[in-house]
């Protein structure tokens, strides 16, 4: 089985459409970030290098035969986003992409694949695990009671700076690079009416956003209120606000993931009625 190597979002669409429609759960990173690319091109997410794309058929052949078995989706300088795949395919992804001239700081992906990506990369001990995440699906919607003083509301242009500026802040907290700037995140967020504010008599204090509907799913990233109004229920009642919007919009499924070293978020979402799905980690390279 080869990889096959693309810069060219449309053809991974085609070439791995099936495959990404099979578990859409499990390749809902993969499906969000590229449509995102699809849409907005291949400099969507602020970054100087196009965005890049693999996928892996069944079969010996490098040619359209067999189904699609594995799959990934890259915006450099982040780390590979790996979709659900066996472990020597990961282990051969990790090849490829070395052979390639591909440099890479680290790699995501469930923890089987991207474990062995990582000791095919790096060897055993040369890779550490930077986070771990959990997959939540919304089971029944179970908002806060009594919900905190206040109200959401779907932003709008006006909120763009505020709003960039929480996005700018929430990239810091989880070492994302692209924290520079996020007025265009933002702004497209906002004209898709996927982002909501909570608001307390007149003044934004929390954020949460989806994504757009696809493949009957849509994913809450990201939620986050200031560290100085943390703690007053702000972000259960804008997480509940914006599952809703999803809900409301057809979403069959309402996903987000939750950091394990988070107990109080890990703990809010399942009292909202999020259900844990599966475990995710983001890896280092040393």
């Amino acid at each position: 089985m080869t990889w096959q190597l693309t810069e060219d979002v449309e053809e991974f669409r085609r070439a791995a459409g099936a495959y990404l429609a099979r578990d859409p759960v499990g390749s809902t990173a993969l499906l969000t970030v590229s449509e995102t690319v699809r849409r907005h091109g291949p400099h969507a997410y602020g970054d100087a290098e196009p965005a890049r794309f693999g996928w892996c058929r069944n079969g010996d052949g490098d040619g359209d035969g067999g189904d699609v078995a594995g799959a990934f989706v890259q915006t450099p300088p982040r780390p590979p986003l790996l979709g659900p795949m066996a472990e020597p395919l990961a282990r051969e992804l990790a090849r490829t992409l070395r052979a390639a001239g591909i440099g890479l700081s680290g790699v995501k992906g469930g923890e089987a694949h991207a474990y062995a990506f990582a000791d095919e990369w790096a060897g055993a001990h040369g890779w550490s695990v930077d986070v771990r995440l959990r997959l939540f699906r919304l089971g029944g919607l179970t908002p806060q009671r009594p919900a905190p003083h206040g109200v959401a509301r779907r932003a709008d242009a006006a909120d763009v700076p505020l709003a960039a500026a929480w996005m700018r802040a929430f990239a810091a907290d989880i070492g994302d690079p692209s924290g520079a700037d996020q007025t265009e995140n933002v702004s497209r967020r906002i004209a898709d009416g996927c982002l909501y504010l909570w608001e307390t008599d007149g003044q934004p204090v929390s954020m949460a956003a989806r994504s757009p509907l696809l493949a009957g799913q849509s994913r809450v990233s990201p939620v986050y209120t200031p560290s100085e109004l943390r703690g007053r229920g702000y972000a259960g009642a804008v997480t509940a606000a914006v599952s809703r919007d999803a809900l409301d919009a057809g979403a069959e499924q309402v996903l987000l993931f939750a950091d394990l070293a988070n107990p109080t978020s890990n703990a809010l979402y399942q009292r909202l009625g999020y259900l844990p799905l599966a475990d995710f980690v983001d890896l280092d390279f040393n």
